[in-house]
């Protein structure tokens, strides 16, 4: 099938979720309704594969988004053009509703950590980072989608916040942003700082997909952390993030994302349905046209 780009999904197929392993058959001999699905683009690079077999006949009936987690945009190496060929060559089959990755690295001299961690967010970071958005962007011939991280840790000698350098890389290049709002969230605790100044700061126009997910707190002698694990369902105040970022500008895709711990299908389709609760409400407020 040929998918529909995100700004152009039908109001009854806004909400999605993430297809991981353990629902590929599932998806495949059922097709339960869900209004499109995203994937791991990694997991997927070998066209050989039984699990690639399974995601072209899946993708005859749902729209596909491909995130990635191994671009490494942040790192000082160069992009790996074996791993660009494999994501054009996955883009070009699937065509995709989205293709996206993270503000963040993952390697150093060719060694790749199992983390996407954080950058200094400073000019010379920017710099870098936007160069190697825009080479993705030209390999691939289409929009590139950048999503705000989870972090844990801090670079003493940034000179921006987070959300202005999110902002510079969106508009140097001209790319579009997937929000994660429970990466925010997340973040937020971590670091002191507050949810509304960082969503005031993100152009609505930008906005292509939005994540919403679940955390764990983890307690230490120094006092809690949060952690973006993606292990169980959305808390009630990402869900108001949510609520707030809808009711002020507009339906977008949402995807609930599920990595550990992960349920039966029911579950994770239930909180799609609350996902789409909010959008049909907020529709009916007048507060949106989808």
């Amino acid at each position: 099938m040929t998918s529909p780009t995100p700004d152009r999904l039908p109001a009854d197929r806004m909400v999605g979720v993430g297809l991981r392993a353990p629902h590929l058959h599932t998806f495949q001999h059922e097709q339960p309704a869900t209004g499109w699905l995203e994937i791991h683009s990694e997991n997927y690079f070998n066209p050989h594969t039984a699990a690639r077999q399974q995601l072209r006949a899946i993708a005859a009936h749902y729209p596909i988004s491909c995130h990635g987690i191994g671009l490494s945009l942040g790192s000082a190496d160069a992009l790996d053009p074996a791993h660009l060929r494999q994501l054009k060559a996955l883009v070009d089959e699937l065509d995709p509703i989205a293709v996206s990755d993270h503000l963040s690295w993952s390697s150093v001299n060719g060694q790749y950590f199992n983390d996407l961690l954080p950058l200094p967010y400073t000019e010379e970071a920017l710099t870098l980072f936007c160069h190697k958005v825009e080479q993705v962007q030209d390999a691939l011939g289409r929009e590139f989608l950048v999503e705000n991280p989870s972090s844990y840790l801090r670079f003493s000698h940034s000179t921006m916040p987070e959300w202005e350098f999110l902002r510079e890389v969106q508009q140097r290049t001209g790319c579009g942003l997937l929000l994660d709002l429970n990466n925010i969230y997340v973040s937020a605790f971590n670091h002191g700082f507050d949810c509304a100044r960082y969503l005031a700061a993100i152009d609505p126009a930008s906005v292509k997909e939005i994540h919403l997910a679940g955390f764990t707190v983890k307690a230490l002698a120094e006092g809690e952390i949060w952690i973006d694990t993606h292990s169980c369902p959305v808390s009630e105040p990402v869900w108001q993030l949510y609520r707030q970022w809808i009711r002020q500008h507009g339906a977008v895709p949402t995807l609930i994302e599920w990595d550990l711990d992960i349920p039966a299908l029911p579950v994770l389709l239930d909180e799609a349905a609350k996902a789409r609760a909010i959008l049909t409400e907020e529709t009916i407020n007048g507060s949106v046209t989808v």
